[in-house]
C-alpha cells in the first residue's frame, strides 16, 4: 500500500479544496503533527522492540474493536498488505468477536468503587495463541484492555506483556501506539460527521 499523502484525509473521506479539507489546512502544524504521528508507528527508523508487522495486526485489532468504519477498514488492508491475509484475518476474527462498547473496569478508589462497571474481558482461545504466537496474543490483550479497561491496566498486566517476551521499550510503544489509534479514530469520524453534514448543507 503506497502510504497516502495525509491519512487523516482519507480515513475521514475529505475532499480536496473542501470546506473540510480547507479547515484542516489552517492549522499546518497539527495536521503535520498528526501524519508525522502515524508515520513515526507505522513507518519507524527502528522497530526492534514492535515490528512494523506487529503494529499493522495490533492496529487492525484495535481499531475493530471499536467501530466497524472507514478507520478499521484501512487498517484491515495495511494489516493484510503488511502481515499477510492468514494472520490478518485470524486477528481480524478476534476482534469481530471482541468488539463492545465499554468502557468497563473496577475503581481501587474506594470513593469510586460505585460506579465501577463490568464487561468482556478479551482472551484468545489457545489455538489462536498457537496460530499468532504468544507474545502477539499478549499485545492483544493488552489493547483490548486499555480500549476497554484502561483503569484496570496494572502490573499484572505488564508482568503478562514481560512474560510473553516484550521489552520495556516495546510495552511503551505498543501502548503509544494504542492510545493513538484510539485518538486516530475519534478524529477521523468527527471529521467524517463534520464532511457529511457539509455535503447535506451543500446539496
Amino acid at each position: 500500500m503506497t502510504p497516502p499523502t495525509d491519512v487523516l484525509d482519507e480515513l475521514a473521506g475529505v475532499r480536496a479544496d473542501g470546506t473540510i479539507d480547507v479547515l484542516r489546512r489552517r492549522r499546518p502544524v497539527t495536521r503535520e503533527q498528526l501524519q508525522a504521528s502515524h508515520d513515526a508507528l507505522f513507518e519507524p527508523v527502528d522497530d526492534t522492540h514492535l515490528a512494523v508487522a506487529e503494529r499493522a495486526l495490533v492496529a487492525a485489532f484495535a481499531t475493530r474493536l471499536t467501530a466497524d468504519d472507514a478507520t478499521a477498514a484501512w487498517h484491515a488492508r495495511h494489516a493484510v498488505e503488511v502481515a499477510g491475509a492468514e494472520r490478518a484475518a485470524i486477528v481480524l476474527a478476534e476482534a469481530a468477536g471482541a468488539a463492545a462498547s465499554g468502557p468497563y473496569g473496577a475503581y481501587r478508589e474506594e470513593g469510586l468503587r460505585e460506579e465501577s462497571t463490568d464487561g468482556p474481558r478479551y482472551r484468545p482461545s489457545a489455538e489462536v495463541a498457537e496460530q499468532l504466537g504468544e507474545r502477539l496474543a499478549a499485545a492483544l490483550v493488552h489493547a483490548h484492555l486499555l480500549t476497554f479497561r484502561p483503569r484496570e491496566a496494572d502490573d499484572t498486566a505488564l508482568a503478562e506483556l514481560r512474560s510473553a517476551g516484550w521489552s520495556v521499550d516495546g510495552i511503551v510503544t505498543l501502548s503509544q501506539l494504542i492510545a493513538f489509534l484510539a485518538f486516530q479514530q475519534r478524529v477521523a469520524h468527527g471529521l467524517r460527521v463534520l464532511a457529511d453534514t457539509d455535503r447535506q448543507d451543500a446539496a
